[in-house]
Protein backbone atom coordinates (compact mmCIF):
# COMPACT_ATOMS: atom_id res chain seq x y z
CA UNK A 1 0.00 0.00 0.00
CA UNK A 2 2.93 2.36 0.90
CA UNK A 3 4.59 1.74 -2.59
CA UNK A 4 1.26 2.63 -4.13
CA UNK A 5 0.93 5.56 -2.41
CA UNK A 6 4.23 7.08 -2.84
CA UNK A 7 3.54 5.65 -6.64
CA UNK A 8 0.46 8.59 -6.82
CA UNK A 9 2.30 11.24 -5.27
CA UNK A 10 5.29 11.12 -7.97
CA UNK A 11 2.48 11.34 -10.59
CA UNK A 12 0.87 13.84 -8.75
CA UNK A 13 4.19 15.72 -8.61
CA UNK A 14 5.48 15.40 -12.34
CA UNK A 15 1.42 16.58 -13.65
CA UNK A 16 2.07 19.75 -11.41
CA UNK A 17 5.18 19.95 -12.74
CA UNK A 18 4.09 20.21 -16.47
CA UNK A 19 1.05 21.99 -15.55
CA UNK A 20 3.32 24.75 -14.28
CA UNK A 21 4.67 25.20 -17.93
CA UNK A 22 3.46 26.62 -20.86
CA UNK A 23 0.20 25.24 -22.25
CA UNK A 24 0.38 26.05 -26.00
CA UNK A 25 2.11 22.63 -26.21
CA UNK A 26 -0.11 19.73 -28.05
CA UNK A 27 -1.84 17.74 -25.83
CA UNK A 28 -0.22 14.61 -27.03
CA UNK A 29 3.45 16.27 -26.52
CA UNK A 30 2.11 16.69 -22.68
CA UNK A 31 1.45 13.35 -22.07
CA UNK A 32 4.75 11.87 -23.61
CA UNK A 33 6.33 13.89 -21.80
CA UNK A 34 4.95 13.18 -18.55
CA UNK A 35 5.86 8.94 -19.12
CA UNK A 36 9.54 9.97 -19.29
CA UNK A 37 9.23 11.92 -15.89
CA UNK A 38 7.60 9.36 -14.43
CA UNK A 39 10.22 5.93 -16.24
CA UNK A 40 13.14 8.67 -14.70
CA UNK A 41 11.47 8.61 -10.91
CA UNK A 42 10.11 5.92 -9.75
CA UNK A 43 9.17 1.84 -11.29
CA UNK A 44 6.96 -0.36 -9.24
CA UNK A 45 8.62 -3.85 -8.70
CA UNK A 46 6.99 -6.43 -6.65
CA UNK A 47 5.56 -4.10 -4.59
CA UNK A 48 8.87 -2.12 -4.11
CA UNK A 49 10.28 1.00 -5.52
CA UNK A 50 13.13 0.66 -8.10
CA UNK A 51 15.04 3.85 -8.94
CA UNK A 52 15.48 3.68 -12.41
CA UNK A 53 18.42 6.45 -13.89
CA UNK A 54 20.89 6.55 -16.49
CA UNK A 55 23.48 3.41 -15.60
CA UNK A 56 22.21 2.69 -12.21
CA UNK A 57 21.26 -0.92 -12.73
CA UNK A 58 24.14 -1.74 -15.00
CA UNK A 59 27.27 -3.25 -13.07
CA UNK A 60 30.20 -1.01 -11.57
CA UNK A 61 33.08 -1.11 -14.11
CA UNK A 62 36.44 -2.00 -12.72
CA UNK A 63 38.39 0.56 -12.36
CA UNK A 64 41.22 0.86 -15.47
CA UNK A 65 43.80 -1.42 -14.47
CA UNK A 66 43.27 -2.40 -11.17
CA UNK A 67 43.25 -6.28 -12.89
CA UNK A 68 46.29 -5.29 -14.82
CA UNK A 69 48.98 -8.40 -14.90
CA UNK A 70 51.50 -6.56 -17.06
CA UNK A 71 54.32 -6.57 -15.03
CA UNK A 72 53.69 -11.26 -15.60
CA UNK A 73 55.16 -13.65 -13.02
CA UNK A 74 58.73 -13.46 -14.54
CA UNK A 75 58.53 -9.58 -13.87
CA UNK A 76 57.29 -9.83 -10.67
CA UNK A 77 59.63 -12.05 -9.16
CA UNK A 78 62.62 -10.20 -11.05
CA UNK A 79 61.11 -6.96 -9.90
CA UNK A 80 60.89 -9.80 -7.70
CA UNK A 81 63.99 -10.17 -9.75
CA UNK A 82 62.90 -8.05 -12.97
CA UNK A 83 60.88 -5.22 -14.26
CA UNK A 84 58.20 -4.89 -11.41
CA UNK A 85 57.37 -3.90 -7.78
CA UNK A 86 56.77 -7.13 -6.75
CA UNK A 87 59.72 -6.56 -4.38
CA UNK A 88 58.47 -3.19 -2.87
CA UNK A 89 55.81 -3.61 -0.15
CA UNK A 90 51.98 -3.10 -0.27
CA UNK A 91 51.35 -4.65 -4.25
CA UNK A 92 49.33 -6.95 -2.75
CA UNK A 93 51.60 -9.63 -2.71
CA UNK A 94 52.25 -12.15 -0.31
CA UNK A 95 54.97 -11.10 2.66
CA UNK A 96 58.09 -13.57 2.03
CA UNK A 97 61.49 -12.78 3.36
CA UNK A 98 64.90 -14.15 4.54
CA UNK A 99 63.76 -15.41 7.95
CA UNK A 100 61.30 -17.02 10.14
CA UNK A 101 58.08 -17.68 8.83
CA UNK A 102 58.74 -15.92 5.59
CA UNK A 103 61.97 -17.70 5.33
CA UNK A 104 63.05 -19.31 1.65
CA UNK A 105 62.16 -22.75 2.82
CA UNK A 106 58.84 -21.52 3.61
CA UNK A 107 58.05 -19.14 0.68
CA UNK A 108 56.42 -22.26 -1.44
CA UNK A 109 53.57 -22.34 1.27
CA UNK A 110 52.64 -18.90 1.84
CA UNK A 111 50.86 -18.69 -1.72
CA UNK A 112 49.98 -20.84 -4.53
CA UNK A 113 51.71 -18.58 -7.06
CA UNK A 114 55.03 -19.39 -5.37
CA UNK A 115 54.47 -23.02 -5.61
CA UNK A 116 57.42 -23.56 -7.86
CA UNK A 117 59.60 -22.42 -5.27
CA UNK A 118 59.48 -25.67 -3.91
CA UNK A 119 58.62 -27.96 -6.54
CA UNK A 120 60.93 -26.70 -9.64
CA UNK A 121 63.57 -28.80 -10.59
CA UNK A 122 65.57 -25.74 -12.26
CA UNK A 123 66.19 -23.64 -9.69
CA UNK A 124 68.33 -20.79 -8.38
CA UNK A 125 71.22 -19.79 -6.97
CA UNK A 126 73.67 -22.96 -7.52
CA UNK A 127 77.18 -24.15 -6.40
CA UNK A 128 78.62 -23.10 -9.78
CA UNK A 129 81.33 -26.69 -10.08
CA UNK A 130 82.02 -29.31 -12.74
CA UNK A 131 81.50 -26.54 -15.50
CA UNK A 132 82.43 -27.95 -19.52
CA UNK A 133 85.00 -25.57 -20.37
CA UNK A 134 83.92 -24.66 -24.15
CA UNK A 135 84.70 -21.77 -27.21
CA UNK A 136 81.49 -19.58 -25.37
CA UNK A 137 79.97 -16.83 -27.55
CA UNK A 138 81.02 -13.49 -26.16
CA UNK A 139 78.69 -11.64 -24.41
CA UNK A 140 77.70 -8.27 -26.64
CA UNK A 141 77.06 -5.78 -23.79
CA UNK A 142 75.27 -2.76 -25.76
CA UNK A 143 75.30 -0.22 -22.62
CA UNK A 144 75.57 3.12 -22.60
CA UNK A 145 74.90 6.15 -19.54
CA UNK A 146 70.98 6.20 -18.69
CA UNK A 147 69.40 8.04 -16.24
CA UNK A 148 68.17 5.92 -13.51
CA UNK A 149 66.16 5.70 -10.32
CA UNK A 150 67.32 3.80 -6.94
CA UNK A 151 64.19 1.99 -4.83
CA UNK A 152 64.90 0.43 -1.36
CA UNK A 153 62.73 -2.22 -2.05
CA UNK A 154 61.99 -4.00 1.27
CA UNK A 155 64.05 -7.15 0.16
CA UNK A 156 67.08 -4.96 -1.17
CA UNK A 157 68.34 -2.23 -3.33
CA UNK A 158 66.94 -1.63 -6.57
CA UNK A 159 68.16 0.26 -10.00
CA UNK A 160 65.62 1.13 -12.49
CA UNK A 161 67.13 1.88 -15.85
CA UNK A 162 65.94 4.72 -18.51
CA UNK A 163 65.52 2.44 -21.90
CA UNK A 164 68.64 1.79 -23.92
CA UNK A 165 71.04 -0.92 -22.64
CA UNK A 166 70.72 -4.44 -23.77
CA UNK A 167 72.99 -6.92 -24.37
CA UNK A 168 72.81 -9.85 -27.19
CA UNK A 169 73.98 -13.40 -26.97
CA UNK A 170 72.96 -16.80 -28.52
CA UNK A 171 70.95 -14.76 -31.34
CA UNK A 172 68.43 -13.20 -28.90
CA UNK A 173 68.90 -9.16 -27.90
CA UNK A 174 68.11 -8.61 -23.97
CA UNK A 175 67.00 -4.95 -22.73
CA UNK A 176 68.40 -4.16 -19.33
CA UNK A 177 65.36 -3.23 -16.67
CA UNK A 178 67.11 -3.35 -13.29
CA UNK A 179 70.02 -4.29 -11.27
CA UNK A 180 70.25 -5.13 -7.32
CA UNK A 181 71.97 -6.83 -5.00
CA UNK A 182 72.39 -9.97 -2.42
CA UNK A 183 74.62 -9.64 0.74
CA UNK A 184 76.63 -12.60 0.56
CA UNK A 185 76.26 -13.73 -2.66
CA UNK A 186 73.60 -16.28 -3.69
CA UNK A 187 75.18 -18.39 -6.00
CA UNK A 188 79.11 -20.30 -4.93
CA UNK A 189 81.94 -21.10 -7.44
CA UNK A 190 83.15 -24.59 -6.43
CA UNK A 191 81.86 -23.75 -3.04
CA UNK A 192 82.88 -20.14 -2.40
CA UNK A 193 80.68 -17.49 -1.45
CA UNK A 194 81.53 -14.33 -1.99
CA UNK A 195 80.81 -11.07 0.13
CA UNK A 196 77.97 -9.64 -2.53
CA UNK A 197 76.43 -10.08 -5.80
CA UNK A 198 74.89 -7.39 -8.35
CA UNK A 199 72.10 -9.31 -10.64
CA UNK A 200 71.69 -7.40 -13.81
CA UNK A 201 67.80 -8.43 -14.89
CA UNK A 202 67.08 -8.31 -18.52
CA UNK A 203 64.40 -9.04 -20.85
CA UNK A 204 63.41 -9.98 -24.24
CA UNK A 205 60.71 -9.14 -26.42
CA UNK A 206 58.98 -12.26 -26.08
CA UNK A 207 59.37 -12.16 -22.27
CA UNK A 208 62.08 -14.82 -22.06
CA UNK A 209 65.02 -13.00 -18.56
CA UNK A 210 68.62 -13.54 -19.16
CA UNK A 211 70.54 -12.68 -15.88
CA UNK A 212 74.27 -11.24 -15.65
CA UNK A 213 75.51 -11.96 -12.15
CA UNK A 214 78.79 -9.97 -11.05
CA UNK A 215 80.34 -11.26 -7.77
CA UNK A 216 81.08 -8.65 -5.91
CA UNK A 217 84.35 -8.83 -3.19
CA UNK A 218 85.82 -6.85 -1.03
CA UNK A 219 88.85 -4.59 -1.67
CA UNK A 220 88.82 -0.90 -3.73
CA UNK A 221 86.13 1.38 -4.29
CA UNK A 222 83.53 0.21 -6.70
CA UNK A 223 82.61 4.02 -8.91
CA UNK A 224 79.47 2.61 -10.00
CA UNK A 225 78.15 1.44 -6.70
CA UNK A 226 78.90 4.33 -4.79
CA UNK A 227 76.80 6.47 -7.14
CA UNK A 228 74.20 4.10 -6.03
CA UNK A 229 74.72 4.51 -2.67
CA UNK A 230 74.62 8.57 -2.62
CA UNK A 231 71.31 7.95 -4.25
CA UNK A 232 69.67 5.57 -1.60
CA UNK A 233 65.88 6.42 -1.40
CA UNK A 234 65.44 7.87 2.50
CA UNK A 235 62.17 5.53 2.42
CA UNK A 236 61.57 2.11 1.47
CA UNK A 237 58.89 1.50 -1.49
CA UNK A 238 59.61 4.25 -3.86
CA UNK A 239 62.20 4.48 -6.38
CA UNK A 240 63.76 7.92 -6.32
CA UNK A 241 64.96 9.64 -9.48
CA UNK A 242 68.81 10.02 -9.55
CA UNK A 243 70.10 13.23 -11.01
CA UNK A 244 72.88 12.55 -13.67
CA UNK A 245 73.49 9.51 -15.74
CA UNK A 246 74.66 5.45 -14.26
CA UNK A 247 77.27 3.94 -17.01
CA UNK A 248 76.59 0.18 -16.60
CA UNK A 249 79.96 -0.70 -18.07
CA UNK A 250 81.63 0.28 -14.76
CA UNK A 251 80.27 -2.56 -13.18
CA UNK A 252 81.55 -5.16 -15.41
CA UNK A 253 84.53 -6.90 -15.11
CA UNK A 254 87.23 -6.48 -17.28
CA UNK A 255 87.61 -10.20 -18.16
CA UNK A 256 84.31 -11.19 -20.10
CA UNK A 257 84.27 -14.85 -19.67
CA UNK A 258 81.21 -16.39 -17.94
CA UNK A 259 79.62 -19.16 -16.54
CA UNK A 260 76.11 -19.99 -18.14
CA UNK A 261 73.42 -22.43 -16.96
CA UNK A 262 69.50 -22.25 -16.86
CA UNK A 263 67.91 -21.49 -13.59
CA UNK A 264 64.91 -19.58 -11.93
CA UNK A 265 64.48 -16.61 -10.42
CA UNK A 266 65.94 -16.50 -6.83
CA UNK A 267 63.26 -14.88 -5.57
CA UNK A 268 59.21 -15.83 -5.38
CA UNK A 269 58.16 -16.94 -7.97
CA UNK A 270 60.60 -18.48 -8.69
CA UNK A 271 60.07 -18.89 -12.23
CA UNK A 272 61.62 -20.93 -14.32
CA UNK A 273 63.48 -21.09 -17.64
CA UNK A 274 66.42 -18.03 -16.95
CA UNK A 275 69.31 -18.11 -18.56
CA UNK A 276 71.74 -17.17 -16.18
CA UNK A 277 75.31 -15.77 -16.64
CA UNK A 278 77.71 -15.92 -14.27
CA UNK A 279 80.68 -13.44 -14.84
CA UNK A 280 84.54 -15.22 -14.12
CA UNK A 281 85.99 -12.38 -12.34
CA UNK A 282 84.41 -10.75 -9.30
CA UNK A 283 84.49 -6.90 -9.01
CA UNK A 284 85.56 -5.22 -5.88
CA UNK A 285 84.03 -2.52 -3.72
CA UNK A 286 85.20 -1.25 -0.36
CA UNK A 287 84.63 -2.56 3.14
CA UNK A 288 83.17 1.03 3.92
CA UNK A 289 80.74 0.61 0.44
CA UNK A 290 79.99 -3.51 1.72
CA UNK A 291 79.65 -2.10 5.07
CA UNK A 292 76.41 0.50 4.02
CA UNK A 293 74.48 -2.36 2.23
CA UNK A 294 75.21 -4.75 5.33
CA UNK A 295 73.51 -1.45 7.37
CA UNK A 296 70.23 -1.89 5.08
CA UNK A 297 70.10 -5.89 4.41
CA UNK A 298 72.74 -7.95 6.43
CA UNK A 299 71.43 -11.27 4.64
CA UNK A 300 69.28 -11.66 1.85
CA UNK A 301 70.62 -14.23 0.06
CA UNK A 302 68.34 -17.47 -1.04
CA UNK A 303 70.06 -20.80 -0.05
CA UNK A 304 71.96 -23.07 -2.64
CA UNK A 305 69.52 -25.31 -4.37
CA UNK A 306 70.03 -28.58 -6.07
CA UNK A 307 72.19 -29.12 -8.88
CA UNK A 308 69.99 -32.16 -10.65
CA UNK A 309 71.84 -32.47 -12.98
CA UNK A 310 71.48 -29.31 -15.47
CA UNK A 311 74.28 -28.41 -18.18
CA UNK A 312 76.98 -25.78 -17.17
CA UNK A 313 79.09 -24.33 -19.22
CA UNK A 314 82.44 -22.12 -18.70
CA UNK A 315 84.04 -20.31 -21.18
CA UNK A 316 87.71 -21.27 -21.75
Amino acid sequence: MAARMVFLCACLLATAALAAEPAAEPLELLRQRLAERLSNKAEPVGGALRVIGKGRDEPAKAKSGANNKSGDKAADGAHAHTPSNAHAPGTGHPHWGYAGDVAPERWAELSPEFRQCGVGTRQSPIDIRDGIKVDLEKIQFDYRPSGFAVLDSGHTVQVNLAPGNALQVMGRRYELAQFHFHRPSEERVNGRQFDMVAHLVHKDAEGRLAVVAVLLEQGLDQPLVQTVWNNLPLERGEALPAPGLLDMTQLLPENRAYYTYMGSLTVPPCTEGVLWMVMRQPVQLSAHQLAIFAKLYPMNARPIQAGSGRLIKESN
